[in-house]
């Protein structure tokens, strides 16, 4: 008797991007090795799938991976049968994450192989065998991580650039030294920025000068040849730099302060004073600050296009306080794009959010993990993610414009929509241009 056909599809990842533009790479090999696999078991039915599920530059720790999501979507829509990979370990090195997966492997009665390691998660010693190796490769990662760790903070107390994003004023070291050099034209920038804050007493005013004499932020190009840069700076800018320690020729890790080797580009005293004249307005303006310190839907919201919305405020004319989220990309100083919402009033978000899920899940007992769930606005609605373990509780409390769906990028989710139209308060949070009609729904 004929076996039953088997769709297989082959999922393959690397750390680092290094090697990946070779004719022949690692994802190649390991490709390579799967196909070799899958043509062993052709008495068996099995069949190679013609999409490639390759995550080049991508690490294990995590699921945010294009292909591995594109992998979940199909395995989803029912196209896959068994997933082929080199290591255990090019799937994931995260035994929660694992975990996941292989419910989701269980609820659509797929099977997971590995090219050169000998198990099959039907079975319970299958899946033990599995276990094992992946608590091994999460251990591998865990103690990498700490050995890089360990390293870079010794290095950089003995002075040295370890990397990241360069402050404007310095260029890359040069060779192996590890010694950030000075870049004369962007270092007579800073110390007028230093200087100009000291003449002005105000980060709002030092934002309006440079703007108006067309000063902008370091351009850099990234790995991939993406220019990032180059653009006025905000006000978070501003007091970042005039805080930085590396302008004094000192390095920062974590909490300590090490002495760089680096030439310092702003002296001793004009930069203690620059730190005291901030201190004295951080003290004028503290408590101010403190009715906005609640935000929890920070690092959980984006725009449409991604962008994380991180809060801010305003103040009205007899001292109210504001609060919205707003889009990174405007607080970098970017213009609005066209009919994208790019600022929101907070309270009213908080307050949609949480009702409504109340009343779609009146028995949950999480509600804080919930609703600190991703959320996104989009032009014409909310929509928040939350697990699929939901979905049956969500539908049966819907209104008229609220709809749910399963999410296509990850299958362990689903959508919950809140249209404009929703109980009208939706509408007024997607129309930030309607913000006085109401103030009195969002003051602090």
């Amino acid at each position: 008797m004929k076996p039953e056909p088997k769709c297989c599809a082959i999922y393959t990842r690397k750390s680092s991007e290094y090697g990946l533009e070779q004719k022949f790479n690692s994802l190649d090999a390991q490709r390579e090795a799967g196909e070799a696999f899958i043509k062993s078991q052709a008495s068996e039915g099995w069949k190679l799938l013609p999409d490639r599920y390759d995550d080049g530059g991508y690490s294990g720790g995590s699921m945010e991976r294009p292909a591995l999501k594109h992998l979940l979507a199909d395995i989803a829509l029912g196209k896959i049968d068994v997933v082929v990979v080199y290591k255990i370990d090019r799937l994931t090195r995260s035994f929660a994450d694992f975990a996941r997966m292989v419910e989701t492997l269980d609820r659509h009665e797929m099977s997971f192989v590995s090219a050169t390691q000998s198990f099959n998660t039907t079975s319970s010693m299958g899946r033990l065998t599995l276990n094992v190796l992946l608590s091994f490769a999460q251990f591998e990662r865990e103690v990498t991580g700490k050995r890089i760790r360990d390293k870079i903070a010794a290095s950089k107390a003995k002075g040295m650039w370890m990397g990241g994003t360069l402050p404007l004023g310095y260029d890359k070291p040069s060779g192996t030294n590890r010694v950030l050099e000075v870049n004369e034209d962007e270092a007579r920038i800073v110390r007028l920025i230093f200087v100009t804050y000291l003449e002005l007493g105000s980060v709002h005013a030092l934002e309006r000068w440079l703007g108006e004499r067309g000063i902008i932020s370091k351009v850099r190009v990234t790995r991939k040849g993406k220019l990032l840069g180059g653009q006025p700076f905000s006000r978070g800018a501003f007091f970042y730099l005039l805080r930085d320690q590396t302008y004094r020729g000192m390095l920062n890790h974590k909490n300590q302060v090490h002495p760089g080797l680096h030439e310092a580009i702003v002296d001793a005293d004009l930069f203690n004073r620059v730190q005291q004249l901030l201190d004295s307005n951080s003290r004028r303006h503290g408590c101010r600050r403190d009715h906005v310190a609640k935000a929890p839907f920070t690092g959980r919201l984006f725009d449409s296009e991604g962008t994380p919305m991180s809060p801010s405020f305003s103040h009205g004319a007899r001292g109210q306080v504001y609060r919205y989220y707003v889009s990174t990309s405007l607080l970098k100083g970017g213009r609005k794009s066209g009919k994208l919402v790019q600022r929101v009033a907070a309270n009213a978000l908080e307050q949609v959010v949480e009702k409504s899920i109340l009343r779609s899940i009146p028995r949950t007992n999480n509600l804080p993990q919930i609703v600190h769930s991703r959320i996104e606005v989009r032009e014409t609605s909310l929509v928040l993610q939350l697990p699929v373990k939901f979905l049956n509780s969500i539908r049966k409390g819907l209104l008229t414009d609220e709809r749910v769906e399963l999410d296509k990028e990850n299958p362990e989710c689903l959508n919950l929509h809140w249209l404009s139209g929703c109980n009208g308060m939706v509408g007024n949070i997607l129309s930030p241009a309607r913000d006085r009609q109401y103030r009195n729904q969002i003051r602090c």
